[in-house]
């Protein structure tokens, strides 16, 4: 025998994922004893935690979210040079302002606003300021303990009037990771940049649905989108949901916060508005713990 036998020591295997984590959903953390700027009351924490989201109304100043406002439409502008020079488009609509300028390009060159969305680049300076933000990470202790991790997945969503590609189906966020991220609460701030309601394609939630701590099947992909799904009838059986009692609409004022955790099902509603809807969502997470993401 070699001593390189003699020393081989056989890869071990990878624990498998966790089935259910019930408790990482429902148990809160020791909460700060400091007062800080954007602190959760009791009874938010608790709902968080109970229901498995929270909305929060008046969490921001509007002149605090303008400069998101300014980089969204410099990134629209960035897009509508580029399909310009590449004569994709005739008219760039200059004149047209932050809520009706997508729509125009989209229906010029069909496809325009998920390219926006799928178009990462570099997180606009506004973007990571407000991910970075005092009150914002206070709120996000409360959830998680003082150690938080900005998740690598975040989104900037162009929901442009009635546009199936950008109206997102019941899904968990667990769905979109890998399995053995389960046991990793990430909560989801998730910003609107106007009043988000039911007629505009606010969020809907099923209250609890988080509570069995596991992901649910979800199929691919929904419609004609990239989207996973979850039925109705799956959540029924897997997660207990009730699809009437369970289900809550979140209309969220401007300047407002809808906390979500990766295991409550959700989805966007329609926009049967005139103007794109824009939000964006900005997960946090413990900084050890699994991501459930792979970047190559």
């Amino acid at each position: 025998m070699t001593s390189t036998e003699e020393n081989y020591e056989p890869p071990r295997k990878k624990p498998a994922p966790p089935a259910s984590c019930p408790q990482v959903y429902l148990t809160p953390p020791p909460q700060p004893r400091d007062k800080k700027p954007g602190q959760l009351s009791k009874a938010q924490v608790d709902q968080y935690f109970r229901d498995g989201y929270l909305v929060v109304t008046d969490f921001f100043p509007p002149e605090e979210l303008q400069p998101v406002r300014e980089a969204v439409e410099e990134r629209v502008d960035h897009l509508a040079q580029t399909l310009y020079r590449a004569g994709k488009i005739k008219d760039k609509h200059e004149e047209a302002g932050l809520f009706q300028r997508l729509t125009l390009l989209n229906e010029e060159f069909p496809g325009a606003a998920v390219v926006l969305v799928k178009s990462r680049r570099n997180m606009p300076k506004a973007f990571r300021d407000l991910w970075s933000h005092e009150r914002l990470l206070n709120a996000v202790e409360q959830l998680i303990g003082p150690d938080i991790a900005g998740h690598q997945v975040w989104n900037l969503r162009s929901k442009t009037p009635t546009n199936e590609a950008l109206t997102v189906p019941w899904h968990q966020d667990n769905a979109y990771l890998l399995p053995d991220c389960l046991g990793t609460l990430q909560p989801t701030a998730w910003i609107p940049l106007l009043d988000a309601t039911k007629k505009n394609g606010c969020m809907q939630v099923l209250k609890g649905g988080h509570r069995k701590g596991i992901t649910a099947t979800h199929t691919c992909c929904a419609g004609g989108t990239w989207y996973v799904e979850v039925s109705a009838e799956e959540m029924e059986k897997t997660l207990g949901c009730d699809m009437e009692r369970d289900l809550v609409t979140c209309e969220v004022p401007y300047g407002g916060v809808l906390f979500l955790n990766n295991c409550i099902p959700h989805r966007s509603l329609e926009n049967y508005s005139d103007e794109i809807r824009w939000s964006l969502d900005l997960h946090c997470q413990y900084p050890n713990k699994p991501p459930g993401v792979v970047f190559m």
